[in-house]
């Protein structure tokens, strides 16, 4: 008996090379995605939805007054698709509790840092300014915590001398691209849970910086 694959939405503003990189594995996994929905119209990563047939919405936050409002909105649109999982691939907005908790442990974040250093935006360059030797990304179960949930996995990548933002950026990117499809897939089969501020995999509590995962 084939099992039906695991509903997922993903959440969008940009360009979507982590919702390409969902969407190439998805053919050969246990996971499907059900709808893209993004918050600006012209975000990239709506075409790569739809040329794989894969239907999109758009909810602007520009129409609405406050953050509640627009989580409001978004969670209809969301509902629509009955997800067991909401992922979020660039998406450039700050939850509300409202949001977080109508969806408690069913939602995934990926973060170009390793968390808890570095949350929020422009990782890469605060890396570089810093001096850090190991930059990367970190994938986590998002909580009402500004990328402060319980982090699933981590994986290094070393700061070159010759790193500007833009190279080290696309050397993070590459590690996301290949490690997201595979945490979204171990929740598709009800490997990982959050109990909790616990992430869960296989039944045993990860670290608090999550697995490691080789660079190799």
């Amino acid at each position: 008996m084939e099992l039906t694959p695991c509903p997922v939405v993903v959440l969008i503003s940009g360009n979507g090379t982590n919702l390409q990189a969902l969407i190439d594995a998805s053919a050969a996994s246990n996971f499907k995605i059900t709808g893209v929905i993004s918050n600006k119209a012209n975000a990239f990563g709506l075409e790569r939805a739809q040329k794989a047939h894969i239907p999109t919405t758009v909810v602007s936050h520009l129409d609405y007054e406050s953050r509640e409002e627009f989580d409001i909105a978004i969670i209809a649109q969301i509902d629509k698709y009955q997800p067991r999982l909401v992922v979020l691939a660039g998406f450039m907005r700050i939850l509300s509790p409202t949001f977080v908790q109508h969806y408690p442990g069913r939602i995934l974040n990926i973060h170009p840092s390793l968390l808890p250093k570095y949350p929020g935006t422009n990782t890469h360059q605060r890396v570089l300014d810093a001096g850090d030797k190991f930059h990367g990304v970190s994938t986590h179960f998002v909580t009402e915590e500004l990328d402060g949930g319980p982090i699933i996995t981590q994986q290094k990548v070393p700061v070159l001398e010759t790193d500007d933002a833009t190279a080290l950026a696309k050397r993070v990117a590459a590690k996301e691209h290949s490690i997201y499809p595979t945490v979204v897939s171990w929740f598709a089969a009800d490997r990982l849970k959050m109990e909790g501020n616990d992430a869960l995999l296989d039944g045993t509590v990860l670290p608090a910086t999550g697995l490691e995962i080789s660079s190799t």
